[in-house]
């Protein structure tokens, strides 16, 4: 659905890599932003600086003024932007610098048309939700939007784990790990465990084991609204979106659930998730006419 919410007055711009092709990027859309009368506003946290530009914000500070944020590169950076500015800030739009780029919807030859249209209204806005996990009742301070995955932290080596979901025991499982993952995830890094491909506006976390002991093995998938409980046999690792990782130790407790707060993720407002999927995956080599659908 095409949105007319706050008028965008107010534009940041943010980059979590620095290469010369991005760095041409960034000077292009602070272009863009200034002869469309935008206050641009640059973090301190962007690797790269507009030319132009000689003052940079806090983060605290872009999340409260900015109308929108640019998240300039791959979905690792706009995973960095989300981060940093995602729960409780303003909505992010990722221009696509990299391969797959599920969250990025802009390409660098578009630049202009696209911003013109976003900027006059035309765009939608999705909500999608992050994980937290608290390790033994205390809250940890990384969050992830794509998934959380707890494992052996070496090649080919198995972990045991217990799950439990609501206090209800599921399994116990041998396997290198378990990745639980967002429907956003569904599109990253369980994409390569076989995991299930989960629409956006699912409300749904997947449980995925990494190459399980077992041949009966499969993926869940749970409602959002789900507390699940991971019980560590030996020494391990939990990771955030491939970002932070923190060491484990047998009888840990960890209680990994949705996020209260959201990410606004902005699209064109001719964004299309299936379209997305052939074109990335590789879905089909055709496409048919409405006519004939």
């Amino acid at each position: 659905m095409v949105s007319k919410l706050k008028k965008i007055e107010s534009v940041a711009l943010y980059s979590s890599r620095g290469t010369k092709n991005i760095s041409q990027i960034l000077n292009q859309l602070y272009e863009i932003c200034v002869n469309l009368k935008l206050r641009v506003l640059q973090p301190s946290s962007s690797v790269l600086k507009a030319e132009g530009i000689s003052k940079n914000y806090s983060d605290k500070f872009i999340k409260k003024e900015a109308d929108l944020v640019l998240a300039i590169g791959g979905d690792g950076t706009l995973l960095s932007c989300a981060r940093k500015f995602g729960i409780n800030g303003p909505p992010i739009l990722g221009i696509n610098l990299g391969n797959l780029g599920f969250l990025n919807d802009i390409a660098p030859d578009n630049l202009t048309n696209s911003l013109l249209e976003i900027i006059d209204g035309n765009f939608t806005l999705e909500k999608r939700f992050f994980l937290e996990a608290s390790i033994n009742g205390k809250l940890e301070h990384d969050i992830a939007l794509n998934e959380i995955v707890i494992h052996s932290g070496s090649i080919a080596q198995l972990i045991e784990f217990d799950v439990f979901l609501d206090d209800n025991f599921v399994y116990r499982q041998k396997a290198d790990g378990l990745i639980i993952n967002t429907p956003t995830g569904s599109t990253a890094y369980a994409l390569s465990g076989n995991g299930p491909i989960i629409h956006p506006q699912v409300q749904a976390i997947s449980l995925l084991p990494m190459f399980p002991h077992s041949l009966n093995t499969r993926p869940l998938i749970v409602a959002d609204s789900v507390n699940i409980k991971v019980l560590p046999y030996k020494k391990s690792y939990i990771s955030y979106d491939s970002h932070s990782t923190k060491g484990l130790k047998r009888g840990d407790e960890v209680l990994i659930r949705k996020t209260d707060s959201e990410l606004m993720l902005m699209h064109p407002s001719n964004h299309d998730f299936y379209s997305a999927c052939r074109e990335k995956l590789g879905w089909s080599l055709g496409v048919p006419s409405k006519s004939k659908t």
